[in-house]
């Protein structure tokens, strides 16, 4: 049984015995491109100092451990290695520890990931170690409050790329086929976000540089990588002007000199992340690299990512959180700064639209939840901090700072975040110190605002009450309930927030015709400002997105909104009121079948590629969760019929069209009405002008042909002969697992549950396609699920096993005539295993808990709407 399940505690009493000052450490990874060699040689020397005569541990997850060396004297490996740690006892004031082990390449993406090409054989290595998996590639004290200076050396095959966090200082040949690369020294950071990249990887370079207010000159090296087989797809151009003008960007705002020396960004395979904020060498998913066609909300959604993670070199990197209860510390921030970046530093002006449709959306769900927290929560070890890498932590966190930027002045916040990294540069700190710094700046005193925003849970709902006299307004009141999930009391919290007031100008269109600012306290706000004006067409709460609130429409707002949507001309208002359609539907207040109804009325005019992109996904899921079973087959053969009217209506060549063709394909894995028009796509038979028809979309019309048992094995291994690429093998192994015939399905769920032969990705596709099909196949395996839950949990990495137990919960039911949301068959069995264990890890716990609510809210949904 492993032990690596570090506590607050135990990290809180080893921070306060010993203090770390460098590492410096070798990995041997010159033999990583045989298959059958599974570990490398990792070689970590520590000097720390300690209190004299005290004891402690050090972190290493290995395949085994050679060696440890304390202060010149070798230790009995036998005597001090306990499972994932080293002990250490009879400490010096200052010591050295050197350890010498077999470190695991992993296949989960956590520790040292290695990847084998499918399109040309060629092996990739990358770390990624949030929130504690550098232990996996060296010894160390793996907490983020005990930062070092880090030297890191590498030994790999003479023709690759290697790189890290410092840059490079020499390169060595070893042999014919290896060399030694070395790299600087960093400065103060973290275990979290060392870093190291190896592999035949390709480089692209540039540089930016800047005068400092001082006179002297920052000059920053700038480096991309990518596996060689997508170089042709890789826009590095682009790439490179994004980082420029972000850097130029966050320097300014932040008067704090980038500190990281160089800026090297790598987009890599299977990434469980969507990028990390490594000093020196942030790492991205390659799924940024576009190979088939991309719209611009995508771009747009990669340059936001960029943006968050170079914010990160301040907010997390240059001061970080002293533990990952403050873990908003640094990722609300990046989430907020993220966004500012790409609205004031690029060319997009509808980042802030994009957030509030579909980050904020992330939070309201994730706010909704049984198991939501404080944004300052409450993380009792790394099993947890795991689990609250979430919408709270980013999406919620992130609105609430938009709040806090409305309440104290923009300018206000940015001098407190400068006084912030000036005070705590490469240093750890908690909620208070970015409080004080804010205070100070803003001359308010935050202690009962943090109280009420970020140590409290739940999402408020605003409505206003509107009293009218023919058509002249009277009292207009703005009501607000909010309970706390976890505590269960009213936390009625302040907003700032504007109510826009929408008429129709001359030609019809719905514009705003006046403004009014509100803060918004207690249980009701009277707002005398409207008293005695016209009763408007549309009166939007929270107009301009302020505030972190669901919004309820007005009787006669909401019917300006389901006649008349498409004529609200301001983007930004347009996505309020989908917002506010969606949130109806979900919490079964208007039926879904009508929020569906509405995306067939008005999406083929939205102009907001991001925001027609997130209501299309919106509609799929009504239909297949929230709309009854009884009227669910109509509802998805009209709007079927609505989508494939409108890849041929759209502009030839347009993002339009491409979503509406990705929303054909998805819809289709559960209905076949539009069957023949997908395979006409996809056999040419049917040219729709414009369409690229890449491998992306491809793949996604296949999927939908095989779950509907319209695709055989040898077509879908056919379309794998022909693009053998990564994501060609991920598409694959989604089509094949959801073959709706009963061998597919165990043989799925065999290599799912009961094989570790699975990398993380294809894991991914397997658990998919395997839950795609009808309820009676999929049935038989809902004690099984409820059976494997500890093995699996016990067995797998967190990350490996989060993804099983979340993918496989049995989520796609239907509420029968008759019968109550609770006393649904897996609600109950839910229910049961909950209560018989109630000694299952936490993390654990809390999916299941989560899956269960998700559940429980669509059977709801349907039985209002039944």
């Amino acid at each position: 049984m492993s032990n690596h399940n570090l506590s607050r505690d135990e990290a809180a009493t080893r921070s306060a015995l010993i203090t770390t000052h460098s590492y410096d450490v070798t990995l041997d990874v010159r033999d990583a491109e045989d298959p059958a060699v599974p570990g490398y040689l990792s070689t970590s020397t520590i000097t720390f100092s300690a209190t004299p005569g005290s004891a402690t541990f050090l972190d290493f997850i290995s395949g085994d451990v050679g060696s440890v060396v304390l202060n010149g004297q070798a230790l009995d490996v036998g005597s001090v290695v306990d499972r994932d740690r080293i002990v250490l006892e009879g400490l010096a004031a200052d010591n050295t520890v050197t350890v010498t082990g077999t470190a695991l390449y992993s296949r989960s993406g956590e520790g040292m990931h290695r990847f084998v090409d499918p399109a040309d054989g060629q092996c990739y290595l990358y770390t990624q170690y949030e929130p504690a998996d550098s232990r996996r590639v060296f010894a160390n004290f793996e907490q983020p409050d005990l930062k070092a200076e880090f030297t890191f050396h590498v030994i790999a095959p003479s023709g690759w790329e290697v790189a890290s966090n410092g840059v490079e200082l020499a390169r060595t040949a070893l042999t014919n086929d290896s060399s030694q690369w070395d790299f600087a020294t960093t400065k103060r950071m973290s275990t979290y976000i060392t870093t190291v990249l190896a592999g035949p990887y390709f480089k692209a370079t540039d540089h930016w540089g800047t005068t400092l207010d001082d006179g002297t000159r920052l000059d920053v090296p700038l480096a991309l990588f990518c596996r060689a087989s997508m170089s042709k797809s890789f826009d590095a151009d682009e790439l490179f002007r994004l980082t420029k003008s972000g850097l130029a960007f966050f320097n300014d705002l932040f008067d704090y000199p980038y500190p990281w020396g160089k800026y090297d960004q790598a987009f890599v395979p299977e990434y469980n992340l969507g990028a990390m904020e490594n000093p020196g060498l942030v790492t991205f998913t390659e799924k940024y690299v576009y190979a088939s066609r991309a719209t611009d909300a995508q771009y747009q959604a990669r340059a936001n990512t960029l943006m968050h993670e170079m914010a990160h070199m301040w907010f997390g990197d240059l001061v970080t959180m002293n533990w990952w209860d403050d873990l908003w510390l640094k990722e609300s921030f990046a989430d907020y700064m993220g966004t500012l970046g790409v609205d004031r530093a690029t060319g997009w002006d509808t980042a802030w639209v994009n957030f509030a449709n579909k980050r904020k959306a992330w939070a309201y769900l994730q706010d909704q939840l049984p198991t939501t927290h404080p944004i300052v929560a409450d993380i009792p070890d790394l099993e947890a901090a795991k689990q609250n890498f979430d919408g709270i932590t980013y999406a919620k966190g992130a609105s609430v700072l938009k709040q806090l930027v409305a309440y104290v002045g923009f300018e206000a916040f940015i001098a407190g975040s400068r006084q912030y990294f000036r005070d705590h540069e490469f240093g750890n700190t908690s909620l208070q110190d970015l409080l004080q710094a804010l205070g100070t700046a803003s001359g308010r005193d935050l202690g009962e605002w943090a109280r009420q925003w970020l140590q409290t849970s739940g999402i408020s709902t605003i409505s206003a009450g509107i009293v009218e006299d023919g058509g002249v307004l009277g009292a207009v009141t703005l009501s607000q309930e909010a309970i706390d999930p976890i505590t269960g009391h009213q936390e009625l919290r302040p907003h700032r927030l504007r109510l826009g007031v929408y008429e129709p100008d001359a030609s019809g269109k719905l514009v705003r015709s006046e403004s009014v600012e509100v803060d918004v306290s207690g249980p009701s706000t009277l707002v005398p400002e409207l008293a005695g004006k016209p009763r408007p067409a549309l009166l939007l709460v929270n107009d301009d997105d302020l505030s972190y609130a669901k919004v309820r429409l007005d009787p006669s707002s909401e019917d300006t909104v389901r006649t008349s949507l498409d004529k609200i001309t301001d983007p930004m208002a347009r996505a309020l009121c989908w917002t506010a359609l969606w949130d109806s539907a979900r919490d079964g207040v208007t039926p879904a079948a009508r929020y569906v109804a509405a995306v067939e009325r008005f999406a083929p005019s939205e102009t907001g590629i991001g925001v027609l992109l997130n209501v299309l996904g919106n509609a799929s899921g009504a239909i297949e969760r929230y709309v009854p079973v009884s009227a669910r087959g109509q509802v998805r053969k009209d709007f079927l019929a609505v989508v494939a009217a409108n890849i041929k209506a759209a502009v030839p060549g347009s993002d339009q069209q491409l979503a509406w063709a990705r929303t054909l394909a998805e819809v289709s894995r559960n209905g076949d009405s539009e069957l023949p028009f997908l395979r006409g796509i996809l056999e040419g038979g049917t040219v729709i002008q414009g369409l690229a028809v890449d491998a992306e979309l491809r793949w996604s019309l296949w999927q939908a042909l095989s779950a509907q048992g319209q695709a055989t094995r040898a077509e879908l291994d056919r379309e794998l002969q022909a693009d053998r690429t990564a994501s060609g093998r991920e598409g694959h192994a989604l089509a094949t697992a959801a073959i709706p015939e009963v061998p597919v399905k165990a043989a799925a769920w065999d290599s799912a549950v009961n094989s570790t032969g699975l990398s993380n990705e294809i894991l991914s596709a397997t658990i998919t396609g395997f839950a795609i099909g009808p309820g009676f196949m999929l049935e038989p395996y809902v004690e099984p699920y409820f059976e494997c839950l500890e093995r699996v949990w016990a067995e797998r990495s967190i990350e490996i096993a989060g993804r099983i137990v979340r993918g496989l919960y049995p989520g796609a039911q239907d509420l029968a005539d008759g019968m109550r949301p609770s006393e649904h068959p897996v609600l109950v069995r839910t229910d049961q295993w909950l209560q018989s264990h109630p000694d299952a890890p936490r993390a654990l716990r809390r999916i299941i808990i989560e899956q269960r609510s998700h559940l429980l809210r669509a059977l709801t949904a349907q039985a209002a709407n039944g």
